[in-house]
């Protein structure tokens, strides 16, 4: 098979590569053989999503010269003064920096080019990004915020200033966040799920005023809507059954507890069969994570260890 075909292939089968190391590492290894191929000439939409995926992931496992193979011919194209390449240009030279120093460079940079053009969403993305690298939380949460100031309809935007906010302990700022990501993709059925998660982590906690049973029993309803948007994630399942099983241990007296034991039971089976699928490997079963699989078995033998006592 053609190497633009086999990358397109392998693609389509994991349309996120960076998110695992291994698929990230699989894609940098092509580089040098679709770099020389005659296929890399070709002018289509598929040819620069491939550049651009194989400069990604060749920056993610080191492979620093077939990077820069990749946004010269990106740059070639599309022009250095292009939004999109000049934030690949500023994720290079970010990835290869060698010192702090160099890497404050890049963030005046950024700045210099948000002064020209203060609507440029990449570079501004970039310098967020850039921020939390230098340790600048308190900085990226202030320029996520006035990003959204000016641009209130960007999901990934809200879905980033949550993951800041959850790890500052502000639970209540997050789940906002989340809802507003709802608000634009009411479908969203990851996010249903981590609205669950961090009613669930928040309750636990001990933060806020809400009873921790009635937080208990929202965090459920978020999990069971994930559930029910999407049946077969993994994560919508395994709060649902980590939430209802922390109320069975409870014992609420207010008649709810045969409706929660059906749905603790329910995350059970489904859990059950995603794991039992993936460990045989079964066709369209092998795209879970790994560790979440493993975490979904875990906590099922740890509640049937609870209840054969």
């Amino acid at each position: 098979m053609a190497i633009l075909k086999l990358l397109l292939s392998y693609l389509s089968i994991h349309p996120s590569p960076l998110r695992n190391p291994s698929t990230s590492l699989h894609l940098s290894q092509q580089a040098p053989a679709f770099l020389s191929s005659s296929e890399s000439t070709k002018d289509t939409q598929e040819t620069w999503l491939i550049y651009e995926q194989l400069l990604l992931s060749c920056l993610r496992t080191g492979d620093d010269n077939s990077a820069r193979l990749c946004l010269q011919r990106l740059s070639d194209r599309f022009g250095v003064d292009s939004a999109r390449v000049k934030a690949l240009t500023g994720l290079y030279d970010e990835a290869t920096s060698n010192s702090p120093g160099e890497l404050e460079s890049v963030l005046q940079r950024y700045q210099d080019i948000l002064k020209e053009d203060p609507t440029n969403m990449p570079i501004e993305k970039r310098r967020i990004s850039l921020l939390l690298s230098l340790g600048r939380t308190e900085d990226a949460i202030k320029a996520l915020t006035s990003l959204l100031s000016h641009s209130p309809n960007d999901p990934e935007s809200w879905a980033h200033l949550s993951s800041l906010y959850f790890t500052q302990g502000l639970y209540q700022q997050s789940v906002f966040c989340l809802e507003e990501v709802l608000l634009i993709l009411p479908n969203a059925y990851n996010i249903f799920a981590r609205i669950g998660e961090v009613t669930y982590i928040s309750a636990s906690a001990g933060v806020g005023s809400a009873n921790q049973t009635e937080a208990f029993e929202e965090a459920i309803k978020y999990f069971a809507r994930s559930v029910e948007l999407s049946e077969w994630y993994l994560r919508g399942w395994y709060g649902l059954k980590l939430v209802t099983g922390k109320l069975i241990q409870a014992k609420p007296s207010d008649g709810k507890l045969g409706k929660t034991e059906s749905l603790n039971q329910m995350a059970t089976e489904k859990l059950l069969q995603i794991v039992n699928k993936f460990r045989r490997n079964e066709k369209g079963w092998t795209g879970f994570d790994e560790a979440e699989v493993l975490a979904a078995k875990d906590l099922i033998d740890r509640d049937e260890q609870k209840f054969s006592r």
